[in-house]
């Protein structure tokens, strides 16, 4: 189901989870990213969500790039 102020969606699945990366737009008009994880557990699912606004946005997409950098030199 698409979200009415949803801008972008992009799922990525792996094992019994799965990660939802949206931007959406908020009530005042400013945009934020949404992700969200989903674990199906047997008979519970669980669902979890962190948002970002602002400056923030590009500083959390910074310093994932750096952890993925790290990851992979691993």
């Amino acid at each position: 189901m698409e979200n009415q102020n949803g801008l972008f969606s992009r799922s990525i699945k792996s094992g019994k989870n799965t990660y939802f990366v949206d931007v959406r737009e908020a009530k005042n008009g400013n945009l934020y990213l949404a992700i969200t994880e989903s674990q199906v557990n047997g008979d519970s699912k669980r669902k979890s969500t962190i948002r970002v606004f602002g400056e923030a946005i590009g500083q959390l997409s910074g310093a994932v790039a750096e952890a993925v950098a790290t990851v992979r030199a691993e």
